[in-house]
């Protein structure tokens, strides 16, 4: 399972609205075949494992599965797992997780034990939750799983009025802002960050299949129509007005936006975090010193308000990452 759960990851960021999923086909105690979801529309994890089998010309016949989630029993964009791994005559079926999306539901297990398949949930299947976060959080509640990046000197300041709108941190650093933009489905900032930065917000500097949809919050209209969000051609959410901070994540949630990235300055964070929507927070401590800063309030005690607890921290290139999780 733990195999199932390593070749899973490759299909991270690239097939939202479904989970990432991972499969080995186990045969007389030797793994025979492993496949994944790879991309929205391909072959699900099952199958592609079934197919890796085929091309070993491995037999599956008597075999064990062992898979991150429930086999699907329904025809979406392929046809149900539970059927391909019928036919692929495997003998034993044990799962991570559950699905908890309402099309399943139990119905994979179910369908496999009335065939005579062994049936067994609940292996790493905690493991397998972290893994699969967003999309659980987003059957369970509808609503994006909401994760927050900044960076801030070593006094805590988010910008230097004394000098252009520039970064601060490593180019490691950088790249991994964009693998975690890569694994989003939106990108939320505000009006002050695009008048200052003119960001474009967009995956660059690793290896994607898609854009984020871009949202921007300008409450008083202050963003120009030749601002690079909205004139890249690329898919904006321009918002001016008053917000709604829980009608938008229901609005995004509806369009199946599973994971929303706020990338913007104190105050968007801010608004956020008093709403007690934040799910997750990156904050990156660069080493640098702001000669004219811009304090960010965001420190221990904003996010223990707001419902967070501190988790194992990262290194992002020479940046130290505190990590906070919804608790």
């Amino acid at each position: 399972m733990r195999r199932a759960l390593v070749v899973a990851e490759r299909g991270q960021g690239r097939v939202s609205p479904n989970p990432p999923v991972g499969c080995v086909l186990v045969k007389d105690g030797v793994a025979i075949a492993e496949g994944w979801h790879d991309h929205l529309g391909g072959l699900h994890a099952e199958q592609m494992a079934i197919h890796d089998a085929e091309d070993r010309g491995v037999p599956t016949n008597g075999a064990t599965a062992y898979v991150t989630l429930e086999p699907c029993n329904h025809f979406g964009r392929t046809p149900p797992c539970t059927e391909s791994l019928l036919w692929a005559g495997i003998q034993r079926v044990i799962i991570a997780h559950p699905d908890p999306n309402p099309n399943v539901r139990g119905r994979g297990t179910d369908v496999l034990r009335e065939a005579g398949l062994k049936v067994d949930v609940g292996l790493l299947q905690d493991e397998a939750a972290v893994q699969m976060r967003s999309f659980l959080h987003w059957c369970h509640h509808r609503r994006p799983w909401v994760t927050v990046k900044v960076a801030v000197d070593a006094n805590g300041s988010v910008d230097d009025r004394a000098e252009d709108a520039g970064r601060f941190t490593s180019e490691a650093c950088l790249d991994e802002v964009h693998r975690l933009r890569q694994r989003c489905d939106a990108i939320l900032v505000g009006s002050e960050t695009v008048l200052r930065d003119d960001p474009s917000l967009t995956v660059r500097r690793v290896e994607h299949d898609r854009q984020p949809l871009r949202v921007v919050l300008d409450g008083r209209g202050r963003v120009n129509d030749d601002a690079s969000v909205l004139s890249d051609g690329g898919s904006t959410m321009h918002l001016t007005g008053d917000v709604d901070l829980e009608r938008l994540l229901q609005q995004l949630g509806d369009q199946e936006r599973q994971r929303l990235l706020v990338e913007g300055g104190p105050s968007t964070v801010h608004r956020f975090l008093q709403a007690g929507l934040v799910d997750e927070v990156f904050l990156v401590h660069s080493t640098t010193t702001h000669a004219s800063p811009v304090p960010s309030g965001l420190d221990d005690e904003a996010f223990a308000s707001a419902g967070l607890a501190p988790q194992q921290g990262l290194v992002w290139g020479e940046e130290q990452v505190s990590v906070w999780l919804r608790s």
